[in-house]
């Protein structure tokens, strides 16, 4: 039989869902912002009169990041579920390890992109 879920482990997981909430809104937040700086860029070239900035990476970057923030908010989600299911079972949950290092690799390409552009711009 079981233990008895506590309350700390329950409160625990619901934290832990409203950081991958809070994570998935930052990173919407963050692609938003990219994919608006085209826009900022545009404007910006046409005031000062020189050439039309090349804007399509800012917005399918920004894209990619908005649309990874809802992945993330999806992963929390599962996560909470499958979370409180083995806490009902008495079981540790734990995330694969080839989850963790994909969404390690995606952060580093981000950080990679974001590192390219902010040179390109110099």
């Amino acid at each position: 039989m079981p233990e008895p879920v506590r309350a700390n482990d329950t409160l625990a997981n619901e934290r832990t869902f409203l950081a991958y909430v809070r994570t998935a809104l930052a990173f919407i937040a963050f692609g938003f912002v990219i994919a608006r700086f085209s826009l900022f860029a545009r404007e910006f070239s046409a005031l000062v009169h020189s050439g039309s900035p090349v804007t399509g990476l800012s917005t399918a970057f920004g894209t990619t990041m908005a649309l990874f923030g809802i992945f993330v908010a999806l992963l929390g989600a599962w996560r909470y579920a499958a979370t409180d299911r083995g806490l009902q079972l008495g079981k540790v949950v734990t995330l694969s390890s080839l989850t963790g290092y994909a969404i390690s690799l995606f952060v580093v390409a981000v950080g990679a992109v974001v590192a390219v552009a902010l040179i390109s711009y110099h």
